[in-house]
């Protein structure tokens, strides 16, 4: 089916992009990672990957147009598809200042900026020399600086990695978009930097008045930066960091250029064997034309693969451990806090009977290409639903409700750092095996921290699915913008009555958390009546 390509923000300043080049044309097959465009910003031009796989149905606009952020820039779909649902939607809705915050959000950066102009008469956010902390997640409000590809001194080139920064998501890459010599850093390794905070400043020794904006950063107070203009001697830690990330899957992430990764698929070559010659261990095009298989080694020693973890050891003393909070954690208490306390939560549970279910699933699985599980049915069914009843599909805006035409479901994953809740777009019109397949994918991607903005976000419905973990009912906290979240618990045998004598049934509970000032309570039950029908008649999810 097809999806809309938006304008994303490329830099922490655009407020528009320019049309570079496309390197691909309508009717082009498009494959997820397929370079489709070279978007000019106000900083730099950079190249825009594809995130799904289709056909190029509709360009946002020819070479030197200039699109918006968060406008139409491109379709992809399936051949022959009917767009002009998109076509319509995309020139009936304004254009939004930011994809990635909010209004509010961007009202508190413009008076942060504003304070810094105010305080000392500079703008640094219009200084060419100045990088700052750019929103790379929707509910982003700070990033932590994982690890600095360069110290203070290095020259620097354009496209070159500066830094990983960890949002409350995921941990991205950030280029750098002119060329220069690094003059400051705004924090070392493990510290936070506010969005649109001083990031560092890239310029030509003696011709910057480093001093000037970093007291401007700081709104003109006159107190130090946190890490004030240094030379490489004065810098053993971000040297530290710097050789730790020379491996080009630091942290498990593949560092790659995208011609270098689009040339490795062509080739079927596993960029996780490859030594990057690039800058921080990047791989380049030049280390795939260079690529030779390595021999096969052996296993390491069985020992290694079998050890378990040491015993516990009892203390005669008290004690405990404080564990900082990650980015990702502090956002989830923020996050669910304001929703737990702002929106006043009810909750209905069902029972529904799984005995055609399971039957449908393992006749299904004969066929699939792909596993099929039952949070796949549970998704299917849950998107078939809000079809019909739209008022579900909604968020509470404060003056007004939005009602979704839209169905994209996320499923909440549980990972290291806490939770996040990947996003099936179009759920309602999708196969099973295909919810399948990206959910399994997408989940994966999850735990690697691998997972981009678009595929994280614009969730209208949430599934948190604990019956896994043998957890037979729960509540969930609605995970805003939504108005509802629905917990799964586990299928368990029951014994029932069967005509003259008794059986046995399989029974799932499921309880769905609604924000009383979208969703009514006999809205909430007629949803769920429908999800009840559709799981228990399973063929009529493929009608």
């Amino acid at each position: 089916m097809a999806e809309k390509i938006l304008m994303p923000r490329l830099s922490d300043t655009m407020t528009e992009g320019v049309i570079a080049a496309w390197h691909k044309k309508v009717g082009d097959k498009v494959k997820k990672g397929d370079l489709l465009a070279e978007i000019e910003t106000d900083k730099a031009t950079m190249e825009l990957e594809s995130y799904k796989d289709g056909t190029l149905l509709h360009l946002g606009g020819e070479k030197g147009a200039k699109i918006q952020v968060d406008d139409l820039l491109a379709i992809v779909g399936n051949d022959g598809e009917d767009i002009s649902s998109l076509l319509s939607s995309s020139s009936s809705s304004p254009s939004k200042a930011s994809s990635n915050g909010s209004s509010a959000q961007a009202e508190q950066s413009s008076a942060q900026t504003a304070v810094a102009t105010q305080s000392s008469g500079l703008d640094i956010s219009k200084m060419d020399e100045v990088v700052l902390m750019p929103r790379l997640s929707d509910t982003m409000e700070v990033g932590v600086i994982a690890s600095w590809h360069k110290k203070v001194g290095d020259p620097v080139k354009k496209g070159e990695v500066l830094a990983d920064i960890e949002t409350d998501k995921a941990t991205l890459e950030l280029e750098s978009y002119k060329n220069g010599t690094l003059l400051h850093i705004g924090a070392s390794e493990g510290e936070k930097i506010p969005v649109n905070g001083l990031l560092c400043i890239i310029g030509e020794k003696g011709k910057v008045d480093v001093d000037a904006i970093v007291a401007a950063a700081k709104g003109g107070s006159g107190q130090p930066a946190a890490i004030s203009n240094q030379t490489e001697a004065s810098q053993p830690a971000t040297a530290a960091a710097q050789t730790k990330t020379s491996s080009s899957s630091d942290n498990g992430r593949i560092k790659a250029s995208p011609l270098a990764k689009k040339l490795a698929e062509e080739k079927g070559i596993d960029l996780s064997t490859i030594n990057g010659t690039g800058d921080g261990g990047r791989i380049t095009k030049a280390d795939i034309d260079n690529y030779k298989e390595a021999p096969v080694s052996k296993p390491q020693e069985t020992v290694n693969a079998t050890a378990t973890a040491p015993a516990f050891t009892g203390t005669a003393e008290e004690g405990y451990t404080d564990i900082p909070n990650s980015q990702m954690r502090n956002v989830i208490a923020k996050r669910l806090g304001e929703s737990k306390f702002s929106a006043p939560h009810f909750y209905l549970t069902m029972e529904i009977n799984m005995d055609n279910a399971m039957i449908a699933r393992t006749q299904l699985n004969e066929l699939s290409p792909v596993k099929i599980s039952f949070n796949d049915l549970v998704v299917k069914a849950t998107a078939l639903a809000l079809r019909q009843h739209p008022a579900v599909n909604a968020s509470w805006m404060g003056d007004k409700i939005r009602r979704y035409s839209h169905i994209h479901i996320g499923i909440a994953v549980a990972i290291e750092d806490g939770l996040i809740v990947p996003v099936v777009r179009f759920a309602d019109q999708k196969t099973l095996p295909q919810i399948a397949a990206e959910s399994k994918e997408l989940a994966g991607k999850a735990k690697n921290k691998k997972l981009q903005p678009n595929e994280f976000t614009g969730n209208t419905f949430t599934i948190s699915n604990l019956g896994m973990m043998d957890i037979e009912e729960f509540t969930a906290i609605i995970n805003p913008p939504d108005s509802c979240i629905m917990a799964v618990g586990r299928i368990k045998e029951i014994v029932v009555r069967k005509g003259d004598g008794f059986g046995v049934s399989n029974v799932m509970k499921v309880t769905l958390s609604c924000d009383h000032r979208s969703v009514d309570g006999a809205l909430g039950a007629g949803f769920l009546q429908t999800f009840k029908k559709l799981l228990e008649n399973p063929i009529t999810m493929l009608l």
